[in-house]
C-alpha cells in the first residue's frame, strides 16, 4: 500500500515538474495572460459555482462550504483562507528561508489584532484614557489606516525585542523560547485587565469605514466578500514583496544562514543580523494578518490566540513545503478549507489532522510543493544515507 502511494506521489511530482518547466519556457506575454487569468479567478472565487440570475453550477457549487447543512458562509471561509495564507507567507520567511523554528508566531498575530483593538476601538481602555487625558469626544479613536501602520511597527519592534536575546540559540532551544513568547502574549492579554479588558475582550473594533455600524456600505459584518477582496489584495502585495526580498542580497543571506550558519559567517555573512531581519519581517506579516483578523471580527479576546493555533501555523508551512510560497499557500488553504467543508467529521478533525501529518512526514517530508533547492537537499541526503556503510 505504501509503495503504491509513493508511486502515485512520484507521478504527481513528475507532472508538477513538467508543468513548472513548461511555464518557465513560456514567453513573457503568455505568462502575463496567465497571471491576469489567475487574478480574475482569485477575485471571482466568492461567486464560485454561481451564474447570473441565481443559477448554480452543480459540480462547482459542491466545493462551497455553504452548500452543506450547517456550513459557514463561503466568503467568510475564503477570508480565513486568505488570512492563513498571509500568516504562512510570513512564517515561511522565518522557517523556510532563514531556517528558524518559530512556535510562537501566534504572539505576533495577537499583537497585530490588539493593535487595532487598543487604539481603534472606542471601548478600549487605552482609547478611553487618551480621551480623558486630552479632553477628546467619546467617539474619538485612532483611524483604521494609522492602526494598520501601528500594527506593523509594533510587531516589527516586538520581533526585534524577542530576537535580540534569543536568536543566539539554535534548534529546539529557540523553538521552546518562541513558544513561551506566544504564551506570554496570551497571558498578558488575559491578565492586563486595565489595558486589554482581560477575558472580557474588546468590541467595536473598526474596519476601513470605521466602527461596526449598519451605515457601513462596504465593510460590514454580514457580507464578507469585500473583506476577502481586501485580504487577497494584501496577500498579493506581500507575495510580490517577499519574492523580491527572497531574490535580493538579504534573501541569499537567509539561505546561506539556513544551510550552514558557521560557513556563512566565514564567508562574511553576519548570521545574527540577518536572522533578526527575518524575525522582524515575519513578525510584520504576522501582525498584518492579525490586524485584518481583528478588523473583520470586530471583537477579540485572549482565547482566540492559543498555542494550538500557533502549531497549526507551523503545520501549514511544513505540509505545504517549507521555502516555497506556492507550497505554504496551498498548505494554508488546505488546513483552513478542509475542516470547514467536511464538517460532518468535525468530531474526528484532530485525529484526521494527526494522521495526515504523519503520512506527509513519512511519504513527503519536504512538503506537498517544496522549493527546488529544498527538494534537492533532501534527495542528496537520502542518497548519502543509502551509500553510507551499515554499522553493526
Amino acid at each position: 500500500m505504501i509503495d503504491k502511494i509513493r508511486s502515485a506521489d512520484r507521478r504527481r511530482v513528475g507532472i508538477l515538474t513538467s508543468v513548472g518547466d513548461r511555464w518557465r519556457a513560456l514567453p513573457k506575454w503568455q505568462k502575463a495572460i496567465g497571471v491576469v487569468a489567475l487574478l480574475v479567478f482569485l477575485y471571482h472565487l466568492p461567486y464560485l459555482g454561481k451564474l447570473p440570475g441565481g443559477l448554480m453550477i452543480p459540480g462547482l457549487n459542491n466545493l462551497r462550504t455553504d452548500s452543506i447543512e450547517g456550513g459557514n458562509n463561503w466568503a467568510g471561509v475564503l477570508f480565513v483562507c486568505a488570512i492563513y495564507v498571509l500568516v504562512a507567507i510570513g512564517l515561511n520567511v522565518v522557517v523556510g528561508l532563514a531556517g528558524l523554528l518559530d512556535l510562537g508566531y501566534i504572539g505576533f498575530f495577537a499583537i497585530g489584532a490588539y493593535s487595532v483593538a487598543l487604539f481603534g476601538s472606542v471601548n478600549s481602555p487605552v482609547v478611553k484614557w487618551i480621551q480623558q487625558e486630552f479632553n477628546l469626544p467619546p467617539t474619538w479613536a485612532v483611524t483604521w489606516g494609522i492602526c494598520l501602520l501601528l500594527a506593523i511597527v509594533l510587531t516589527m519592534i516586538s520581533g526585534v525585542l524577542l530576537g535580540w536575546p534569543t536568536l543566539r540559540l539554535r534548534g529546539d532551544y529557540l523553538a521552546i523560547v518562541t513558544l513561551g513568547f506566544g504564551e506570554i502574549i496570551r497571558i498578558v492579554a488575559r491578565n492586563a485587565t486595565g489595558v486589554t479588558n482581560g477575558p472580557v475582550g474588546i468590541s467595536a473594533i473598526p474596519g476601513p469605514e470605521g466602527p461596526p455600524s449598519a451605515d457601513n456600505k462596504v465593510f460590514g459584518l454580514i457580507d464578507a466578500k469585500p473583506w476577502y477582496w481586501l485580504a487577497i489584495t494584501f496577500v498579493l502585495l506581500m507575495v510580490v514583496l517577499v519574492r523580491r526580498l527572497e531574490h535580493s542580497r538579504v534573501g541569499r543571506a537567509w539561505l546561506a544562514v539556513r544551510e550552514d550558519e558557521d560557513a556563512a559567517a566565514v564567508m562574511g555573512v553576519y548570521p545574527f543580523k540577518f536572522k533578526l531581519w527575518a524575525f522582524a519581517m515575519g513578525a510584520a506579516l504576522g501582525g498584518l494578518s492579525g490586524f485584518l483578523f481583528g478588523s473583520r471580527n470586530a471583537f477579540i479576546d485572549p482565547t482566540q490566540f492559543n498555542a494550538n493555533l500557533s502549531i497549526l501555523f507551523v503545520a501549514m508551512v511544513v505540509v505545504g513545503g517549507s521555502g516555497n510560497m506556492i507550497g505554504v499557500s496551498l498548505g494554508a488553504v488546505l488546513l483552513a478549507y478542509l475542516p470547514e467543508r467536511f464538517r460532518d467529521f468535525a468530531d474526528y478533525r484532530w485525529l484526521v489532522f494527526g494522521l495526515a501529518m504523519v503520512l506527509v512526514m513519512i511519504l513527503r517530508p519536504q512538503g506537498l510543493i517544496p522549493s527546488r533547492r529544498r527538494a534537492r537537499e533532501l534527495k542528496d541526503r537520502a542518497a548519502e544515507a543509502e551509500e553510507a556503510p551499515a554499522h553493526v
